[in-house]
């Protein structure tokens, strides 16, 4: 599955994972002290919606095209104006010409003492994300292999935060790779709270992910994923999911009312549907 993010931007699947993402950053700000935020395949910072990628697929208007539209119920509503700030906060003349990618929703989350370290290895990603974020002492943009940023840059010196794990998906054996990564991540900083975002297009590739990382021995893993409609008979991208280790302790209880509320805003037809998962316990045995 070849996933350039420009012609995705604003989809359904961002939403989702930018979603789970602010509610992990608020709850990492409700102590005072430092955490940071890795980004292992960070993009671009911000994606033009008018740009002939993002218009040759249209994704984004049934993803925060829909969101920015829809009446909200107070409890969604709060959860999710942290991800529409940010949307705001880069679409500052109205309207939604743009869409924050994570390392610029994370970034306009950020307490003064918290910091960013946004990877990326296309090189002229990485100069657009340098770009973005020059002359910002909180933000480290560096241009390498995401994958290799698990070992070298574990644990930050915070020793609290998130890493986010957002690959491209555009090779074969992406999960196996996800898998072996978080292992490593996790030998190295096991306090760690690591975030992993997946699409759901080869159903039996999924399930052999999960199964995978059921019995990879990793403590406290929850999956949180949605569809927006039934398993398709040609491959298609019918949901997105977020494998969560060491999630925060109340996020079972927010996914809970944000899951259905995107599910049928973001649904196709009525049909879309979400699950919160538990695929480990704090002994690393599978659930």
């Amino acid at each position: 599955m070849n996933y350039r993010h420009a012609y995705h931007a604003g989809n359904f699947a961002d939403l989702v994972k930018h979603a789970v993402l602010v509610r992990i950053v608020e709850y990492l700000k409700r102590k005072d002290k430092a955490f940071r935020v890795v980004d292992t395949h960070a993009g671009i910072g911000v994606y033009d919606l008018s740009s002939p990628e993002a218009q040759k697929t249209g994704e984004w208007r049934t993803g925060i095209g829909r969101l920015v539209e829809a009446r909200l119920d107070p409890q969604t509503a709060n959860l999710l104006n942290p991800l529409l700030d940010a949307v705001r906060a880069v679409n500052q003349e109205g309207g939604v010409l743009r869409y924050p990618g994570s390392p610029r929703i994370a970034r306009h989350l950020l307490r003064k003492q918290d910091r960013l370290t946004a990877i990326e290895l296309h090189p002229q990603d990485a100069a657009v994300l340098k770009a973005e974020f020059a002359g910002d002492f909180q933000t480290r943009v560096i241009e390498l292999d995401g994958w290799l940023a698990l070992g070298a840059h574990l644990p930050p010196k915070e020793r609290r935060g998130l890493v986010l794990i957002d690959p491209p998906f555009e090779k074969e054996g992406e999960f196996e790779r996800v898998v072996a990564g978080l292992e490593k991540a996790h030998h190295r900083w096991p306090g760690g709270l690591y975030a992993v975002w997946y699409p759901i297009k080869d159903h039996q590739a999924v399930a052999r992910f999960r199964a995978a990382l059921a019995e990879s021995g990793i403590a406290d893993i929850v999956d949180i994923r949605l569809e927006v409609r039934p398993p398709s008979p040609e491959p298609r991208l019918d949901g997105t999911g977020v494998i969560l280790v060491n999630p925060p302790y109340v996020l079972e209880e927010e996914m809970r009312v944000l899951l259905p509320a995107l599910a049928d805003l973001l649904g196709e037809d009525g049909r879309g549907r979400a699950a919160f998962t538990r695929l480990t316990g704090e002994d690393g045995r599978a659930s």
